[in-house]
Formats: structure tokens, sequence, C-alpha cells
């Protein structure tokens, strides 16, 4: 018995190998893991910067030289190319000067693009909620056709809306046929407005499209269930589920909006100036490069500003589908 107590004894002895003290072996627990989850982030965040490279050079170069070159020129000297060897604060004196016109070129910018949202919102609303809910298999095709003329130059589309309205053109001349008089539309405000519209409408019709596709059918058809009316579900579910997608639309189509030239010029004549027209005509024609990069970069923080404002509203995180 004694021997088979001391062989039980020393079988478990060995089993039970030497004792670690509970300290020490608390901390080889936590670091083994700590060890191993450190390398997978540093791993983890070297391949993230690796990937993220090229889009970062490509911002850098396409995006943050130009605009710290055009806010170099912008305080050089009026009439000059002389950026490094100058600094002058005359070029936004000459902007912000009582006598200067150049804020109703603003005013009129901002104002056409503010409308070209709205009349957008209007316009694209119920074709985005046909595309995600009613059109079925005919959407994808319905889509082609809106993002078709895409591929075909602005300014050829908009000569050809030129020929539209155009005096004994085919809307007057077709008036004139059935015994009517065809209205004064070219070269006025409304038909720039028009073009704005016509031009943008893909750039809101998208993003509104994916904003109304993310709405969950079953909430919607479960409210119906519990008798709300369509009004209601439109109000409380749809528009803000959906608020996103309109949102980026509306972001889009206002900058795209803000800095849009040809309208102006092919569809309205001389009947409105437009802030780009007068960035255009400085880097050209008056070839006062400091005036128009001071111009330019004032409209750039106009846009941004607002632009952060409209990013503030909106909820990244969902839209990117990180929860």
């Amino acid at each position: 018995m004694d021997g088979e107590a001391g062989r039980v004894g020393s079988g478990a002895g060995l089993r039970s190998g030497p004792k670690i003290p509970p300290d020490l072996g608390l901390a080889a627990e936590a670091t083994l893991p700590a060890a191993r989850g450190g390398k997978g982030t540093a791993f983890r965040l070297s391949r993230g910067a690796l990937c993220s490279l090229p889009v970062g050079l490509t911002l850098l170069l396409g995006f943050v030289a130009p605009l710290a070159t055009v806010a170099a020129y912008a305080f050089a000297t009026p009439k000059s190319f002389d950026v490094f060897r100058s600094f002058t604060l005359a070029n936004f004196a000459a902007i912000f000067d009582p006598a200067n016109t150049v804020w109703q070129s603003f005013a009129w910018s901002l104002g056409l693009a503010v409308l070209t949202v709205v009349a957008l919102a209007v316009v694209a609303y119920p074709i985005a909620w046909g595309l995600a809910r009613s059109f079925g298999r005919w959407s994808g095709f319905i889509s082609v056709l809106f993002v078709f003329p895409l591929f075909v130059s602005e300014n050829v589309r908009l000569y050809g809306w030129t020929l539209f309205f155009l005096k004994n053109g085919v809307l007057d001349g077709t008036l004139k046929l059935v015994g009517g008089a065809g209205p004064e539309v070219l070269y006025t405000p409304g038909a720039i407005l028009f073009g704005m519209v016509y031009v943008y409408l893909p750039f809101m019709l998208l993003p509104m499209t994916l904003g109304l596709a993310m709405v969950p059918k079953d909430l919607v058809e479960a409210a119906r269930d519990l008798g709300a009316s369509r009004l209601l579900i439109w109000r409380e579910i749809e528009l803000p589920l959906a608020t996103p997608g309109i949102l980026i639309g509306m972001l889009l189509t206002f900058v795209l909006a803000v800095g849009a030239v040809a309208e102006s010029k092919v569809l309205g004549g001389q009947s409105v100036i437009v802030i780009t027209h007068d960035i255009e005509i400085a880097f050209t024609y008056a070839q006062n490069w400091p005036l128009g990069s001071a111009l330019a970069l004032l409209l750039t923080l106009i846009v941004g500003a607002l632009s952060l404002a409209a990013l503030a509203k909106l909820d990244l995180d969902r839209i990117l589908g990180r929860r």
C-alpha cells in the first residue's frame, strides 16, 4: 500500500509539474495575446496605409497641389506672375470694394445653384422612387437612358437645346404651325436654370435612388399593415431613411452647379454673369491671374464651408455600411 501511494504521489507530482506563481501566470497570459494582437494590428495598419497610398497621391497631386498653387497666386501682386517674392492683399481688397460688381456674380451663382438643387429634388424624386420600387427589371435600362447623355459633350448638348429654343427653331416653329407664339426662352435666367437641371439630373438621380433603395421593404409593409397612410409612411419612414442619399445628391449637384459656366454662356448669353465667368475672364482676357486666383479661392472657401455643414448632417457610417 505504501509503495502504491508513493507511486501515485510521484505520478501526480509529474503530472502537475512545477508550480507557477499566480502573478507570473497572469502576466504571461496577458502578455502573449497582447503581443500577438499588437503584431496583427501593426500589420493591418501598414497594409491599410499601403493600400491608401495611391489614393493619397492622387488627392495630393490632383487636389492639394492645384489648390495650394491657386492660394499662392491669390496673394501675389495684381497682373503679375511673381508668386514667391511678393505678398499682398490687394486682390481681396479689390474684390471687397463696394464699387465692385463681382458680388452680383456670386449671388447669381449661389442662387442658381440653390434653385437647381430644389428643382432637381422635385424632378428626380419620383423617378428615383420608381427606379428603387416600381420599375423592376426595367430599372437598369431606364438608368442607362439617364446616364447615356453623359457620354456626349456638355457643350454639344447645350447647343442642341439652343437650336430647340431659338427663334424659328424647333419649339417656336412647332407652336407657329398650330397657330401659337413661341415664348422667349433663350438667353434668359430660366433657360440657364433649365440647362443646369438637364445637365446635372443624373448626379441627383443616382444617389437619391441608392438612398431610397436602402429603405427596408418589410418596414414599409409593416407600417402599411398597421394602418399607416401613404403620406405617413413617406414622412416617418421613407424620407428619414433615404435622407443620406438625398443629401449626397443635393451636395454633389450644388457643388457642380456653383461651378457651372457653359450653361450661362450658351443658354444665357450675356443676360447673367456668374462668378465662374468672371474667373475665366480674369485668367484669360485680363491676364490677371492673381485676381482670378483670389476669386477662385474665395469661391472654394464658400462652397467648402457649405459642404462641410451639409456633411455634418450625414451619417457616413450608415452609408458606408459600418453599422
